[in-house]
């Protein structure tokens, strides 16, 4: 599952299960057992480090440091950790329609209409 979000340029979130393994190993617990993933109260940091894995795939250079700088400069907090929500818990969820869908071209927004 894609999920868009125009931050320095459109970029789209994609938690496959290999980046919700390296997640996993990051932190050191299994992805439900982060603190904050449960309820959405995950800490600037840890929000930064899921949002680079999850962007990585189209940037491997990028970091947590970097995410922040981007989240700052282009976007919000808000905007950003939504899609972020969004692509991860429709990879949890089992949405198999988006599965079906092409992913976008590298830093090509997906269209969501």
């Amino acid at each position: 599952m894609f999920v868009p979000i125009k931050l320095d340029k459109p970029r789209n979130f994609k938690f496959s299960m290999k980046v919700i393994s390296n997640i996993e190993e990051q932190f050191g617990k299994q992805l439900m057992e982060i603190p904050g993933m449960g309820n959405g109260q995950l800490t600037m940091k840890n929000y930064a480090t899921v949002m680079c894995e999850g962007l990585k795939h189209e940037d491997p250079d990028l970091t947590p440091d970097k995410v922040m700088d981007l989240i700052d400069e282009y976007s919000d907090i808000m905007t950003v950790s939504e899609a972020m929500w969004k692509a991860l818990n429709g990879v949890l969820s089992g949405d198999k329609n988006s599965k079906k869908e092409n992913p976008p071209e590298r830093g090509e927004q997906k269209d969501l209409a």
